[in-house]
């Protein structure tokens, strides 16, 4: 069930800033789950307790690639507060 809610993290130039600065990790997340449940996935996930989540809902867009047009797939992005000394290990 848990696997159900969080499906990968999304690991960028951008997040990995936010990892590094403000203790920040973000992590592509099913389009039905809600923070509180997002919240316990990640406990029970990476043993970790987060102060808080946001949530950003990202639209499909219409993209080019090698002269072909197609989509890029609508997902939702959890962003994930820990406490100062927490961290989550991705390796």
């Amino acid at each position: 069930m848990k696997n159900d809610i969080i499906i990968r993290p999304r690991i960028t130039e951008k997040s990995g800033m936010m990892n590094e600065k403000s203790n920040i990790y973000t992590f592509e997340v099913a389009r039905n789950s809600n923070k509180n449940s997002i919240a316990k996935a990640v406990k029970a996930l990476y043993k970790v307790n987060p102060i808080m989540v946001r949530t950003i809902n990202l639209p499909r867009k219409k993209v080019l690639v090698k002269g072909k047009r197609g989509t890029q797939s609508a997902i939702k992005k959890a962003l994930i507060y820990l406490k100062k000394g927490d961290k989550i290990d991705f390796a």
